[in-house]
C-alpha cells in the first residue's frame, strides 16, 4: 500500500543545525514540514501540524545528536518516521582543505638534513601563517606517490623522513592528514574500483601517515581524487574511519559531478543542504563551498557573496584548493595562489565563520 505521508523537510538522513531552526538551551526547534491529503489530521512525534497550501508544518525539538521524527495520520493511524540529526556545531565554521598533495613531502626529504623544522618548507611555512594570522584549521589530503611527474619518479611515503614526527603531532591541532589516492594519474581512479583494490591504496598512505606524523594527524573526513568513488570505494574509505567524505555534487550545471556514488536526487539535495548522511552506507558527505584554483583572484569574493545572496549561505564553510598550483615550475603555475587562499580566509573571517576541523562538527 503506498503511503500517504512524505517528509517534505527535513528528509531522512538530514544533518541539522543552528540555521535550520531556534536553538533554546540544548535543543533545536525546527519545522517539519509534511506532505499529505488536505483532509488528514497530522501529528509530528505527538505535536498536532498545521494545514497549509504547502502541506502540512509542525514544530517539533531536536534534543539529542540522532532523532526519530515520526508522523502520524491520526484518522487512519498510519505513520511514517525517519531519522535525522542536529549537528551543535557545524553552523558557521570553516576550514582550509587542500587535495593532491605530494610535493612538498618530496621537498622537505630531498632537505632533510637542512631543514631543521616541517615549516622551513615554503608551502608549509605559507600555511602555518594563515593559520597563525588566521587560526585556520588546514586539512591535507595526501597521494602516496608523485607519479611520475618529476623526472625523478621514485618518491612515495614510504621514503618520507620521521624525523619530524614529533613536529606533526605538536600542530594536530590545526594541520591534519589523510588519504587522497594512489598517485594524480590515472584521472577518476576510484570511479568504478572495487574494495580490495581501493583498501590496498587507502591502507598504504595511512600506514605511512601513522608512522611518519602519528594518529594524533588523523581525521575522520577525507576527499577521494575527484569526487568520484563507486559504492565499494566508498565503504573503504568509511570502514578506515573516514565517516565524512567531501565533495563537489554538482549537478544542473555544465560542471563536473565529484558526487561519490549518489545519484542525481541525491546530489540535488546536497547541493542545496550542503550535507547529508546515506543511512544505507552508513556515510555522511559534505559539499565543499568553492575550489579556490578554479577561479581568478577577483572571483573569490563575489562567488562567496553569491551564496548569500542567494539565501543559500554555506553552514560550514569548506575552502578548497589544490597543492600544484603552488609552484612556479608547474605549468599550471598561479603566481597569485596565496592571496587567493586569504582572500578566502579572510571572507570567511568578515562573515563570520570561526575556524573548526571538519570532523570535529560533524
Amino acid at each position: 500500500m503506498t503511503s500517504t505521508l512524505k517528509f517534505l523537510h527535513p528528509i531522512d538522513g538530514d544533518m541539522l543545525h543552528a540555521n535550520d531552526g531556534v536553538t533554546t538551551g540544548e535543543s533545536l526547534k525546527i519545522k517539519v514540514k509534511i506532505a499529505a491529503p488536505a483532509h488528514s489530521q497530522i501529528t509530528v512525534n505527538g505535536t498536532q501540524a498545521v494545514y497549509t497550501e504547502d502541506g502540512f508544518t509542525a514544530e517539533v525539538s531536536l534534543d539529542s545528536y540522532e532523532n526519530l521524527l515520526e508522523a502520524c495520520e491520526e484518522s487512519s493511524g498510519e505513520k511514517r518516521s525517519i531519522r535525522v540529526y542536529r549537528l551543535k556545531n557545524f553552523a558557521n565554521k570553516y576550514r582550509l582543505s587542500i587535495d593532491d598533495n605530494i610535493w612538498f613531502l618530496r621537498d622537505i626529504q630531498d632537505h632533510m638534513d637542512r631543514y631543521n623544522s616541517l615549516f622551513d618548507n615554503p608551502y608549509l611555512s605559507f600555511l602555518k601563517n594563515v593559520n597563525e594570522q588566521y587560526g585556520t584549521k588546514v586539512h591535507l589530503n595526501l597521494f602516496y606517490q608523485t607519479d611520475g611527474i618529476f623526472q625523478k619518479d621514485d618518491f612515495n611515503l614510504s621514503k618520507f623522513t620521521d624525523k619530524f614526527k614529533g613536529e606533526w603531532k605538536e600542530n594536530a591541532d590545526w594541520l591534519t592528514l589523510s588519504f587522497h589516492a594512489l598517485g594524480e594519474f590515472p584521472d577518476q581512479p576510484y570511479m568504478r574500483a572495487g574494495y580490495d583494490e581501493t583498501k590496498k591504496d587507502c591502507d598504504l598512505v595511512i600506514g605511512e601517515i601513522k608512522r611518519f606524523a602519528g594518529e594524533e594527524v588523523m581525521t575522520n573526513v577525507t576527499t577521494i581524487h575527484w569526487g568520484e568513488a563507486s559504492r565499494e570505494a566508498s565503504r573503504v574509505l568509511r570502514d578506515a574511519g573516514y565517516t565524512g567524505q567531501l565533495g563537489y555534487f554538482n549537478v544542473d550545471d555544465d560542471q563536473y559531478p565529484a558526487s561519490y556514488y549518489l545519484s542525481e536526487d541525491e546530489r540535488r539535495h546536497i547541493k542545496k543542504r550542503f550535507i547529508w548522511k546515506d543511512h544505507s552506507e552508513d556515510i555522511t558527505f559534505i559539499k565543499t563551498s568553492i575550489v579556490i584554483d578554479t577561479k581568478k583572484l577577483e572571483e573569490i569574493v563575489p562567488h562567496l557573496d553569491a551564496y548569500i545572496q542567494n539565501a543559500n549561505k554555506p553552514p560550514y564553510l569548506d575552502l578548497l584548493v589544490h597543492e600544484q598550483y603552488f609552484y612556479p615550475f608547474y605549468f599550471n603555475y598561479q603566481p597569485d595562489y596565496r592571496e587567493k587562499i586569504l582572500a578566502a580566509v579572510k571572507w570567511a573571517q568578515d562573515h563570520h565563520y570561526e575556524p573548526a576541523k571538519l570532523g570535529d562538527c560533524i
